[in-house]
């Protein structure tokens, strides 16, 4: 394949960064995001071809069409995917189960933290190590070792995740931001219990989109990043939304050959930074026949207003919502960016990749001063010709996990997120009942016990330790912590806590 050119979604010029470049560097020097301003297609037989690969056979050939040979070469980048997923405890690393007529469940709990971003983010941790050890042997002995100091925010799973992917990596270090009490009890143990010395967690008094900015903080201040090489590990870092494609292939052919024809298949998806179903986009873009990308979000719901009136404002006056599904509370959904850039481009910028940067700065720039910005009605009816969305309740929520749990005769156990997924699955499943639905299942049950027990407390013979709660994360609580208070929101005392802990 030929090189691919990165670019940031706020600029008027391409940039001439590789592969590598993009990984490393996470965010863009003027804020927007890196993506690739083509897509690759599929081969015209990969219906055929691909169907009955396994997960690690099929990421390669997605991998490969976006990542040069030159790059990385066939067998290293074979064993970086090996690597990754032999931390999973499923052999299909994301199962698909069948939970009623037309509703299917994609089941991205079987990693080392029992959460999605386990798909990514082992994947991640391996290329950032596997640059850094390729760039360190070239150089002559006595020559400073090139590092990478990971700054990420959490609403919860990204952390561990991150955490794990990271853990004893060789010239990295990694520090995770997260609000404090905002957090489920055993996300916070799965990160602050890690012993490894790379490790750092930095428990913030404030909300998610207070961490996230003192992240797009870091990034943005050069001094601070030409010393300590910042690099992102959220759904902002390109690699995480191209390792997350493959499981739309994977579960996509694994349901056809269940159902043993051409069935008209969507995917819904619980969404809060939107990067989980903007890897959807890009297969969709790619080539996949996907009928629908449904957004599901909770009471924090920008995404759903914005496809419903072409609005997209923050809410300020109302904050963040606390639901019962917390990695979605969000006010700003980052990764929707990216999909607006193609949508400027294609239909208001005339196909010019620099006029498409232009406009939506401009818009980045409106939303921050003021809050809020309106798309152009074209941009919105060319979104809803691939998307669609609804809204869920907190109340809705805790229906969700009972009737699930209630009417399936495993007792089958979804936790609150995935709760989400399901209810606006069944909502569409109404309106078209000949479609084929795939609802990303994104955490494990265990993980949010609070809310499964609210749910699930009043039926006889439930258990949480014997129906639900790992071994593996029961013993967290166990162990000791490993935390630093940061006690309010602010840039330069976490900067300070990054220097106190690297001394250099």
């Amino acid at each position: 394949m030929s090189s691919q050119v990165y670019r940031s979604t706020r600029s008027s010029q391409p940039e001439e960064l590789s592969f590598e470049d993009v990984v490393m560097t996470g965010l863009a020097p003027d804020g927007g995001l890196y993506l690739p301003s083509s897509i690759p297609q599929l081969p015209s037989n990969f219906t055929e071809t691909w169907k009955d690969l396994s997960f690690n056979e099929l990421a390669f050939e997605i991998l490969r069409l976006y990542i040069n040979e030159l790059e990385i070469p066939s067998d290293d980048l074979k064993d970086l995917i090996k690597r990754s997923y032999a931390t999973f405890r499923s052999d299909e690393v994301t199962p698909i189960k069948k939970l009623d007529d037309n509703l299917h469940i994609l089941e991205l709990f079987h990693g080392p933290t029992y959460a999605f971003k386990d798909v990514a983010l082992q994947f991640v941790g391996n290329l950032f190590e596997y640059f850094l050890v390729r760039c360190n042997n070239k150089k002559k002995e006595g020559e400073p070792r090139d590092i990478i100091t990971v700054v990420g925010a959490t609403s919860g799973d990204t952390g561990s995740a991150a955490i794990y992917g990271l853990r004893g990596k060789k010239d990295v270090s990694v520090f995770i931001l997260y609000p404090t009490g905002r957090i489920s009890p055993i996300q916070e143990e799965q990160m602050t219990t890690v012993e490894d010395a790379n490790v750092h967690t930095l428990s913030v008094n404030g909300t998610f989109d207070d961490c996230q900015d003192i992240v797009k903080s870091i990034f943005g201040d050069k001094e601070f990043n030409d010393k300590y090489h910042v690099g992102a590990v959220n759904s902002i870092n390109w690699a995480r939304i191209l390792a997350q494609q493959t499981y739309y292939f994977y579960s996509y052919f694994q349901l056809q050959k269940q159902l043993g024809g051409n069935s008209k298949v969507r995917f819904v998806v619980p969404s809060g930074n939107f990067g989980d179903i903007l890897a959807g986009y890009y297969a969709y873009k790619m080539g996949l026949p996907v009928d629908k990308l449904i957004i599901a979000t909770n009471e924090n719901d920008i995404l759903d207003r914005f496809m419903k009136s072409g609005e997209y404002a923050k809410q300020q006056e109302v904050g963040v919502k606390v639901t019962y599904s917390p990695a979605m509370d969000i006010l700003i959904s980052s990764n929707f960016e990216r999909l607006l850039w193609y949508l400027i481009r294609d239909n208001v910028a005339n196909g010019n990749d620099e006029k498409a940067g232009e406009i939506l700065s401009g818009w980045m720039k409106e939303l921050k001063e003021n809050g809020k910005f309106t798309a152009p009605q074209e941009v919105v009816e060319k979104a809803r010709v691939v998307f669609d969305s609804d809204r869920v309740s907190n109340e809705d929520t805790i229906k969700t996990i009972k009737e699930v749990y209630s009417n399936n005769p495993e007792k089958y156990i979804i936790d609150p997120h995935t709760a989400i997924g399901v209810k606006t699955s069944y909502r569409f499943i109404e309106k078209e009942p000949k479609a084929e639905y795939i609802s990303l299942s994104t955490a494990h049950p265990a993980k949010f016990s609070e809310v499964v027990n609210k749910a699930l407390e009043s039926f006889d013979g439930y258990s949480f330790e014997k129906d639900v709660l790992p071994a593996e994360l029961k013993a967290l609580s166990t162990k000791e912590k490993r935390i630093k208070l940061i006690d309010e929101p602010s840039i330069e005392k976490v900067k300070q806590a990054i220097k106190d802990e690297l001394k250099f």
